[in-house]
Formats: structure tokens, sequence, C-alpha cells
């Protein structure tokens, strides 16, 4: 009989349990994570959203505005109107639409056998359909008086005189000593040696002047510089229109009677002399001054102008003005 063998137990083999899952992280929300950014991002993209919206904003406003000017959209520009197609036999052409030009002034009508073609201008696509909105009319400035049609409406100047020669005024010429030369108008003119005194010229080139006298109320005056008013088309014209400008050197509420209108010669240049008589009132008295202004045209852009004023206090140097104007010379 054989002995059983003896028999080692079995190990106990025990299965591990896996370790249970993480459990699941909640998503955050984008809101709650917008306290975990600085502040100073937080308040660029505020900036960045405010800039952005102001755009948009301006663009739409941009574009209704653009809209109520007269800006053409692409629905309001459309095809281009198509010429009218020619028409045959006896069929008499049909008056264009209202979209269409009609034809240009000058062109004959044609017989109803010819074929009549109208001339349509296409307008581009970059130039807004005159049939979308009219663009405004400007008003025109109010036309600005010239200088002579301003002096011939004032009251205290007569009407441009004709053609008369200067009087020989009775007397004799104040000595003269030399020539004036006044370089910035271009002329040169007798120089009187006793009664005119120099003084201060601004704003003329050259001045004179006779002695005060009492209760006159003016004083005798010389002068000379480029003609201080606009010139005109004609040397007359000019020298009426500066004529005016000498009540300047008058008292208040002188005016002008007219007594020479005259073309002369200055050396080889042309001038025009114009003399009259300035009636004002001083100390409630009238007075009577005999002046003449002559304009020489010289090489520079305006004439030359010489002007003399006397008044009748001083009458006696009335006959300066006769030797004023004969020496006058261009430079």
């Amino acid at each position: 009989m054989t002995a059983e063998a003896e028999t080692a137990p079995l190990p106990k083999i025990t299965v591990e349990e896996p370790p249970p899952p993480p459990p699941a992280r909640r998503r955050r929300s984008v809101f709650s994570r917008l306290g975990d950014l600085p502040m100073r991002v937080i308040y660029r993209g505020v900036a960045g959203a405010v800039v952005a919206l102001a755009l948009v904003v301006a663009a739409v406003v941009y574009s209704v505005t653009g809209w109520s000017k007269g800006t053409p959209t692409a629905a309001g520009r459309g095809e281009p109107p198509r010429p009218a197609q020619p028409v045959q036999g006896t069929q008499t052409t049909q008056s264009t639409t209202a979209g269409e030009p009609s034809a240009p002034a000058g062109v004959p009508a044609t017989s109803g056998a010819a074929p009549v073609t109208t001339p349509v201008s296409v307008p581009s696509a970059s130039t807004p359909s005159s049939s979308t909105s009219a663009s405004p009319v400007p008003t025109p400035a109010p036309e600005v008086k010239s200088a002579l049609a301003t002096a011939k409406a004032d009251p205290r100047i007569p009407a441009p005189p004709a053609v008369r020669k200067l009087a020989n005024y009775p007397g004799h010429g104040a000595p003269t000593k030399g020539r004036v030369k006044d370089r910035r108008s271009g002329i040169s003119f007798p120089r009187f040696a006793k009664a005119w005194k120099l003084t201060k010229s601004a704003p003329f080139a050259t001045r004179r002047v006779l002695p005060m006298v009492k209760r006159a109320g003016h004083r005798g005056l010389l002068v000379s510089c480029p003609v201080p008013i606009a010139v005109q088309d004609e040397l007359r014209d000019t020298a009426y229109v500066a004529a005016r400008w000498t009540l300047n050197y008058h008292p208040r509420g002188a005016t002008i009677t007219w007594t020479a209108s005259q073309a002369f010669k200055a050396g080889k240049r042309k001038g025009w002399l114009l003399g009259y008589r300035v009636k004002y009132k001083a100390g409630g008295d009238k007075h009577v001054a005999t002046a003449a202004v002559a304009l020489v045209e010289v090489p520079s852009a305006k004439p030359a102008m010489v002007f003399i004023t006397i008044p009748d206090a001083q009458k006696k140097r009335w006959a300066d003005i006769n030797t004023l104007m004969s020496g006058l010379r261009p430079l």
C-alpha cells in the first residue's frame, strides 16, 4: 500500500481593485475667469471695445448722412440709360424718358423716314447721377463797384469834364532853383526856391507847403507820388478818380468844379491833366481853392501823380500851377 504524497496548499490570489477615478473638475464660466486676469488687461479690453463700437457708429452715421447729401447707392445708380433705337418707316420718335437727357440744342429734327439717334451721356460710376440729387447752386456774390463807378456816383464831384485847356493864371510863378527828382514816382518838376517849404513827405514821395494863413481853413499843398488809387483802363479815367481822392486833403464837405481837362506830353511820355476849383467853408466863410492833378505814364507799374492845391487866401501863388505843370518831366 502506497503512501499518499503530501500536497502543499495553493497560494491565495487576490485581485486588487483599481483606484477610483479622480472627481471631474467643474468647468468655470468665462465671467468667473475674469477675476484671475490683471486689471490692466481688463481695462485695455474695455477700451478696445469702446473704440470699435465708436468706429461702427461713425461708419453708420457717415453712410446715412452721405446718402442724405446725395451720395448715390448701388441701387440708385442703376444701369446707364440706353440710347433710343432708330425708328423705321413712318413712325414718329417718342419723347425721351425722365431719366434720359434730351437732344442737344441746335440739332435739326429729322424726318420720320430717317433713323433718329439721341446722343446720351453715360455717367461714370464715380459721378453722382443728376436724378439722385441736385447739387446746390452757389449764390453769386454781389458785384463790387469799380473805383470809376464810385467816383461818378459821388455827389461831391461832377461827371468827367469835356476837353479844356488849363488857364494861364495871372501873375508870375515863384522863382525856381533846380529840379525835384522823385525817383519813387519816376518824375521830376521845378523846385520852387522861396515860398514853398519842404516838409515831412509821408505818406507821399515828396511834399511841400505854403505858410498857414489865418482863417483860411486850408493851406497850399504840393505833393508827388505814384498814383494812390486803382489804375483804370484809360489814363483820363485814372486822373478823374485821383481828383476825387484829393478831396481827402481839403476841408470836409468840399466839392469840385472842373476848369480844365487835357492830354499833354511830359518829355516823350503821355500824361493827363485835370484842373478844378474846390469850394469849401471854414469858420462860417465860403472859400475857393484852385487845384490841379496831373498823371504821367512811367515805366513803373503805376503812373506818377503830381497834385497841387492853393486856397484863395494865397491866390498870388495860383500862377505856380502853370509853372509846375509845364515843367513835368519823366526821369
